[in-house]
């Protein structure tokens, strides 16, 4: 039976399992075009994107063409001066908009951080053929590396510090966030939480460390079937080996997308906020 369940989680989690769907989420405050005009390198993408909704009842978004930020804001009297991107996981087919998106977003505000929610370019969901010779992943990658710059370049107008700019993705949205960490320093972000994911040179992915590396926290489950945990030890050994700072959490339970409940991966967003904090990221500057 437990087999039976992971086979079923990971295609979930991969967005095998979906039916189409109206089901909306709480409207962002704005949605900012990461791009003026087409996104470079979607000049032929002539599909639309959609809404759906998992057999579990868990709103996703499919067939991104026009990647867009959903903006979140705190509330004034809380607000400390820092922004996150949070890039959601599904496999670079879906984005789970809920648990690993919007969700988180309203965390941050909670404590005062401006949310961006990534909705970055996806394979297509029905024929892949319509990408043939175009590395989707690396498009996806591109995209969170201009999330940062739009955030940073707007960051004075919205109140926000240019050196306070974070980056939380999971799973795919993880190998987005790493991507960013690992490129070009206009696009790379601040600080970075990477959730149940990790560098792999197979994906055309490998750990770098960059001069001056941002500061990580990485979380993953011991039993997380889909991406070992080995994978999140690799960056932090790789983070440590350079003199750059790091958090490792390998959670004993929570398997992939931290759906096991019952363990210390339920709360793991508390472990974030304590992480921001000692970092400083939660200090509202004078």
């Amino acid at each position: 039976m437990e087999k039976v369940y992971a086979i079923l989680l990971v295609f979930f989690h991969l967005g095998m399992l979906h039916i189409v769907s109206g089901q909306s989420l709480p409207e962002p405050a704005s949605v900012i075009p990461l791009y003026e005009g087409v996104a470079p390198g979607s000049e032929n993408w002539d599909w639309e994107e959609n809404t759906a909704v998992s057999y579990s009842g868990l709103p996703i978004v499919q067939n991104v063409v026009k990647p867009v930020l959903m903006y979140y804001p705190p509330d004034p009297g809380t607000d400390v001066g820092t922004a996150m991107v949070i890039a959601p996981g599904g496999g670079f087919q879906n984005l789970m908009m809920s648990y690993e998106g919007v969700d988180i977003a309203r965390y941050l505000n909670k404590i005062g951080v401006h949310a961006y929610v990534l909705k970055y370019r996806l394979f297509h969901q029905e024929d892949r053929t319509k990408q043939d010779g175009q590395n989707v992943r690396k498009l996806a990658v591109e995209d969170g590396q201009q999330a940062v710059r739009l955030v940073r370049r707007g960051a004075k107008e919205m109140g926000i510090e240019q050196d306070r700019i974070g980056m939380i993705g999971f799973s795919a949205g993880g190998g987005v966030t790493l991507g960013s960490v690992m490129g070009p320093a206009d696009g790379r972000p601040d600080f970075a939480v990477p959730v149940y994911t990790g560098a792999n040179a197979k994906k055309g992915l490998p750990i770098v460390v960059p001069e001056n590396a941002p500061p990580l926290c990485i979380f993953t489950a011991a039993n997380d079937q889909l991406i070992p945990w080995e994978n999140s030890m690799e960056l932090f050994v790789a983070w440590k080996e350079a003199d750059a700072l790091a958090e490792l959490h390998i959670f004993q339970v929570g398997q992939h997308g931290f759906v096991e409940k019952g363990g210390g991966a339920d709360h793991f967003m508390d472990r974030v906020q304590e992480w921001m904090k000692l970092n400083g990221w939660l200090n509202k500057e004078q």
